[in-house]
């Protein structure tokens, strides 16, 4: 997978062997491999009993895989007896799977692919999905399994069924007897115990089809809808593209390529995506158009009408008969919502409340939080219109703020269960905590009316939270960057019930493995505080002077740092230090996860790309360390961040003398719509020819480089299209400028068996030009097999 046979390089302007000049120590393999010894793929498995993906079961029970010395069991708890038992003998399991497949899945006891697992009749029958099958197991001494396929005659196993033949847990119905897929852009269900395929639409076409979800850089065969409670009607949509502009790419073939066309909205076009909005009836075929004109494909969460992870449709609620359906409608730009509520039966639609801000409007972080709370005629809404992301309540008749209800610094970021009866929240928080890592997130319960809140994780660590659909209890799993999870069971006060499992990071410490450092920095102001990571070598010596790297993000969705829950790996951001650098990574003001001035600082000028903080940061850390050299300053990133980095090498050129830009959405005129029209509003084109986009252009500023700079693209990238950096390509070229160009063919955003290959040409550069040294010639990573098998194992 190494440069040669299905690869181009091309270096364009800059011949390697340009940086003779000066080199310094010669790199060794050993030196590499040292590095590498500290990707993900060598530490995640070196850590034992990691608890994640907590799922309870319907009958209060949770279970969680565990994976120890001798590989993963699988662990049942009943937070109600107190009991945490395995849930069956593996061997038994995986030698009874294998028999129900005659022997075609040959499985490794000790590290079963269980991506699903439901327990009946008191533990005694087991529904398993594993790899793309639904198993059903006997779980007596004798464990004996059977494929489920179609006809399936319980919710349970139906659902397992679907989530393992690709179908999204939306798109079942609540009752487990109809999956609900797309059949040439019609709409169809399914029943589960016959197998009979009913068409429930009959006039959707290519680019107007039903609930599909195909915009821009989102392209799924998934649903999006909504089942009613009752399991009797569907609230979906007919995704107009007919006058959408499309995307076209060309896979690098030996012989005629085939073109790949697909809708593609971008900034500034006069016709973008829309959806029209229905309810069907089932049973009568009928579909119910709401009376209202099409929507915008947007939704009020993230900048796509269905949002990971759960890929469901976000904003759209029923009522529990079934007769009503609340949704909310998002403007192009995203300053308007809209609370609305329909008539199941005739579609009418009423307008309850609307809420306009400034720049953008979003409803959380992570998970939609508004709620439909038809029973006691009320609404729970999320707004930052107080500088903080706070939960209100509004009477639904009325459309009238009734009180909020969260109150003080810190940004409610999920409720993650509401206790109608109690008239109680519980959500998860950041920044309410004083002397506290800001990004470190807690679980909270608040009554209606805004009194008795109380702090439900009282460690000051980063809690993973997962509520018991009944809310009585839930699975806390917290951590720090520097220390390993502690996972416990507490009841809806706080109270701790049991303890779950504590990571064991020994293998990884005889490893040789440091936790990154926490660091804080001033912001460009010189007042706000900016938090991050450092990292160091592990034979770190602070005698010495050591080139700074920065691995960059700019959000506005998210920050460069990302989660604060401990990981034995940060992207390979160890692995580059283990070369000879300091490596930081800083979460600039216009992310997410602080106050909303903080998120809306560069709104409207995506080309600050928070830089600036960037480098007061870098500053700061070098006058308290003399360890660093400020003087040698590298900057890289993907994605936004390979945006970011050529941002800082055309903008200060002084000071960052390397950067490598892997897929960067340079223009973001030629990027989807949705994303940049949310994050700088809409393109305003002024009579003398000039835009409002013009300042983030990145190619407009290409005369200024200095430094080194490597870009990077995917041949076949259908999120950022390769135009990006062919457009700062093409510049650099006419302003007569050095720098690097490596494509890569045929992969996409991510670069799938390619990343390898990147992550050493990544460590190559920066080791040749920022640190003046000579690396090894064309070291072998790990296979691109053997390191996801590796991170299997991890798991």
């Amino acid at each position: 997978m190494l440069a040669g046979k299905g690869w181009l390089g091309v270096a364009v302007g800059c011949c390697l062997l340009a940086g003779a000049r000066a080199q310094g120590r010669q790199l060794t393999t050993e030196d590499y491999a040292r590095a590498e010894k500290f990707m993900d793929y060598n530490v995640n498995p070196l850590v034992l009993h990691t608890v994640e993906n907590v799922k309870f079961m319907a009958d209060g029970r949770f279970w969680y895989r565990d994976r120890g010395a001798d590989g993963a069991e699988f662990v049942v708890v009943d937070p109600v007896r107190g009991t945490k038992v395995t849930a069956f003998d593996r061997e038994k399991l995986a030698a009874a799977m294998s028999d129900a497949t005659q022997g075609k899945m040959v499985l490794d006891a000790h590290h079963l692919a269980i991506t699903d697992l439901a327990l009946e009749n008191d533990g005694s029958v087991a529904i398993v999905n594993i790899d793309s099958e639904t198993m059903r197991c006997e779980l007596h001494d004798a464990i004996k399994c059977q494929v489920v396929t179609v006809p399936v005659k319980d919710a349970v196993a139906a659902r397992l069924f679907s989530e393992s033949h690709g179908v999204a847990e939306a798109d079942i119905s609540p009752d487990g007897k109809k999956i609900a897929f797309i059949r040439d852009y019609n709409l169809w269900v399914r029943d589960m115990t016959t197998g009979k395929e009913t068409q429930l639409t009959k006039d959707g076409v290519k680019d107007f089809g039903y609930a599909t979800d195909n915009a821009g850089w989102q392209q799924s065969d998934s649903a999006v809808l909504v089942w009613s409670p009752d399991s009797k009607k569907i609230a979906t949509f007919q995704q107009d593209q007919r006058k959408d502009g499309e995307m076209y790419l060309v896979p690098v073939t030996n012989g005629h390529p085939v073109l790949r066309a697909w809708k593609y909205p971008l900034v500034g076009d006069a016709d973008v995506t829309m959806i029209e909005r229905m309810i069907i009836d089932v049973d009568k075929r009928k579909v119910i158009r709401l009376k209202m004109p099409p929507d915008q494909h947007r939704s009020t969460l993230c900048d796509d009408v269905s949002c990971e992870p759960t890929k469901t449709w976000d904003d759209v609620q029923w009522s529990e008969d079934g007769k009503h359906l609340a949704f909310v409608s998002t403007s192009r730009d995203h300053k308007q919502e809209w609370l609305r509520v329909a008539d199941a039966e005739n579609g009418d639609v009423r307008d309850v409340m609307q809420e306009t801000v400034a720049t953008y409007f979003e409803s959380g972080n992570g998970k939609v939080n508004w709620k439909y709370l038809p029973q006691s005629n009320e609404v729970l809404w999320f707004s930052e219109r107080d500088n903080w992301g706070q939960m209100y309540l509004y009477d639904l008749t009325t459309g009238k703020l009734k009180n909020q209800i969260t109150h003080g610094d810190g940004d409610v970021t999920q409720v993650l269960h509401v206790d109608e009866k109690a008239r109680k929240i519980y959500f998860l928080a950041v920044g309410k905590e004083t002397g506290v890592d800001p990004y470190f997130s807690s679980y909270y319960s608040v009554n209606f009316d805004g009194t008795g809140q109380q702090r439900l994780t009282p460690e000051d660590a980063d809690h993973a939270v997962t509520s018991s659909p009944d809310g009585r209890y839930f699975v806390d799993v917290y951590s720090t960057p520097t220390a390993p999870q502690v996972s416990v069971v507490r009841d809806s006060d706080g109270k701790l019930i049991s303890n779950v499992a504590k990571q064991d990071i020994t293998r990884l410490l005889a490893a040789g493995w440091v936790a990154p450092t926490p660091i804080t920095v001033k912001a460009r102001d010189g007042k706000t505080d900016l938090y991050g990571l450092m990292f160091k070598p592990t034979n770190f010596d602070a005698s010495k002077k050591y080139p700074i790297v920065n691995h960059v993000y700019p959000g506005p969705q998210t920050g460069s740092c990302g989660s604060r829950a401990f990981a034995a790996a940060h992207r390979d951001d160890q692995s580059l230090a283990e070369l000879g650098f300091v490596v930081v990574c800083i979460d600039g003001m216009g992310t997410p996860s602080r106050s909303k001035a903080f998120h809306d600082f560069y709104y409207g000028n995506l080309g600050d790309d928070t830089i600036p903080d960037q480098m007061a940061g870098m500053k700061e850390l070098a006058a308290k360390y003399s360890f660093i050299d400020i003087d040698r300053a590298g900057i890289y990133g993907h994605s936004g961040g390979g945006n970011a980095t050529v941002s800082a090498m055309f903008h200060y050129p002084d000071f960052f003398k390397v950067g490598i830009a892997e897929s960067g959405n340079h223009d973001n005129r030629d990027y989807e719509d949705d994303w940049a029209e949310k994050w700088a509003g809409l393109e305003v084109k002024h009579a003398d020819g000039t835009s409002n986009y013009d300042s983030q252009a990145n190619q407009n500023y290409a005369k200024n480089l200095k430094g080194h700079l490597l870009l990077v693209h995917g041949t076949m990238d259908n999120n950022v299209p390769m135009n990006n950096t062919l457009l700062v390509v093409d510049a650099l070229i006419k302003a007569n400028k050095d720098f690097d160009l490596l494509l890569i063919p045929n992969v996409a955003h991510a670069y799938g068996e390619a990343d390898l290959y990147m992550t050493r040409r990544r460590w190559d550069y920066f080791v040749r030009y920022l640190a003046g040294d000579v690396p090894p010639h064309e070291y072998q990573m790990k296979s691109y097999a053997a390191a996801q098998a590796a991170l299997a194992l991890g798991k």
